[in-house]
C-alpha cells in the first residue's frame, strides 16, 4: 500500500491493488489508514519496549491496556489467567486493577521465569494477588495447575501472550477456553503479526502463522464463542476501530 499525506491539501492519498483513494486528512477513514502504518512503524521501533508498569517492562500497546482495563471494570473476574510472564509487567497490570477493584487475583505461566522477575514480582506490594507457574502453558499438567487454582463458582478471563506460533496459541485456546465464563473472554493477543511480516524483523510466515489465525480456527468449531471486540463505554468521537496489537484477538463466551 502506498500512503501519501498532503498536509497543504488536508488529504490522504491511498493507493492499494492499484485502486487509488483520496481521503480527507480530518477523517475517520484517514486516521485507521496513518494509525495502521503508525503502529508498524512503531513496532518495528521496538514502541512497545519504552513502557513499565508499577517497576516492570510491560509490552504492551497502551490503548490495549486501557481497552483492558474497562472491560475488566465491568466485568470483575474473580482470576485472570496470562500465559506468558516475562518481565512481569502484565502480571503487574492485572494485579493493580484487582487490587483497585477490591477482588481478584492473577495466574501467570511460562515456560521459564527468570530469578530476577521472580523475585520482583513475590516481593512486590501486590505479591498475594499473583501466582506464578513454570513450564508449558498448553502442557495437561500445568494447565491442571491452573484448573486447581480457580475455586468453584469463580469468574475468569484468559490471556494467551506466550510462544506466538498459530499451532500454539491454537493448542492454548483448546487448553484454557473451558476456564472462562460465559459472558468473560479469552483473548488471543498479538494478531498484528499478520500486518508486520514485511516490516524490519518481521517473517514473512507471520501472515498466516499468528494469533488472529488461530482464534478464526478455533471459532470454526466452538459456537460457543463469539469474536467480539467490546464496545467502548465512552465515545463522542466519530471513531469505532481500536488501535490494537490485538486485533480479532477477543473471544467472548456467550451467556
Amino acid at each position: 500500500m502506498k500512503l501519501t499525506i498532503d498536509t497543504d491539501a488536508r488529504t490522504v492519498e491511498l493507493e492499494e491493488a492499484g485502486v487509488r483513494r483520496t481521503l480527507p486528512l480530518f477523517s475517520r477513514e484517514a486516521f485507521e489508514a496513518i494509525s495502521r502504518q503508525w503502529v508498524r512503524t512503531g513496532w518495528a521501533l521496538d514502541y512497545f519496549h519504552t513502557f513499565t508498569w508499577l517497576g516492570r517492562p510491560i509490552l504492551q500497546l497502551p490503548e490495549d491496556l486501557v481497552r483492558f482495563q474497562e472491560v475488566f471494570y465491568r466485568l470483575r473476574p474473580d482470576v485472570i489467567v496470562e500465559t506468558g510472564v516475562f518481565n512481569g509487567g502484565s502480571q503487574l497490570f492485572h494485579a493493580s486493577l484487582a487490587e483497585t477493584v477490591g477482588k481478584g487475583r492473577v495466574i501467570g505461566i511460562d515456560i521459564e521465569i527468570d530469578e530476577g522477575t521472580r523475585w520482583s514480582l513475590e516481593t512486590h506490594l501486590l505479591k498475594d494477588r499473583i501466582r506464578l507457574i513454570e513450564g508449558d502453558s498448553a502442557a495437561p499438567e500445568i494447565v491442571a495447575q491452573v484448573r486447581a487454582l480457580i475455586q468453584p463458582g469463580e469468574s475468569v478471563m484468559v490471556v494467551l501472550d506466550s510462544d506466538h506460533s498459530r499451532a500454539h496459541v491454537a493448542r492454548e485456546l483448546e487448553a484454557y477456553a473451558p476456564l472462562v465464563t460465559p459472558g468473560s473472554y479469552i483473548i488471543a493477543t498479538d494478531g498484528i503479526m499478520r500486518d508486520l511480516s514485511d516490516v524490519p524483523h518481521g517473517q514473512p510466515h507471520w501472515t498466516h502463522d499468528n494469533h488472529a489465525e488461530a482464534a478464526t480456527d478455533f471459532l470454526a468449531h466452538h459456537p460457543e464463542f463469539e469474536r467480539e471486540q467490546p464496545a467502548w463505554p465512552h465515545n463522542r468521537s466519530t471513531l469505532a476501530t481500536n488501535i490494537t496489537y490485538w486485533p480479532d484477538g477477543w473471544l467472548r463466551r456467550k451467556s
